[in-house]
């Protein structure tokens, strides 16, 4: 099987990074507005009950499969699933993951892969992280 196409999600891609900073820390932008524009959009408020819908700027639309305050965000992305994760990597430190399944193929993946890639550079450079 090519890498990245899975069995049961088809066609997936993940980007993390750990980052010098409590999972606390981390959560708290990404969750807040100035951190949902980088990863959601512009404007976008991040949904937080299970079946809340939402759309962005560049007309994708999805709806919150799950949320837990503090740790993960999963949602719809179009025709897609993505999942925001922060968890724990040792004292004061928390690894960021963008994960993202069901994509319709390998080019698509590709792209997503150069998407999270900036997402994450973007998010590193406005928590002051080089």
């Amino acid at each position: 099987m090519p890498r990245g196409l899975t069995q049961d999600a088809g066609w997936e891609i993940g980007v993390s990074r750990t980052l010098p900073l409590p999972m606390a820390a981390v959560w708290e932008f990404i969750a807040s507005p100035e951190g949902v524009a980088l990863w959601l959009g512009e404007g976008v408020r991040l949904p937080t009950a299970k079946g809340e819908l939402y759309e962005t700027g560049d007309g994708i639309a999805g709806e919150v499969r799950s949320y837990r305050p503090g740790d993960r965000v999963r949602l719809t992305y179009g025709t897609s699933t993505l999942q925001v994760a922060v968890s724990a990597s040792g004292e004061g430190r928390a690894v960021l993951r963008f994960h993202q399944e069901r994509l319709a193929d390998a080019e698509e993946r590709e792209r997503q892969r150069a998407h999270w890639k900036a997402v994450m550079v973007e998010v590193s450079d406005a928590l002051g992280v080089a």
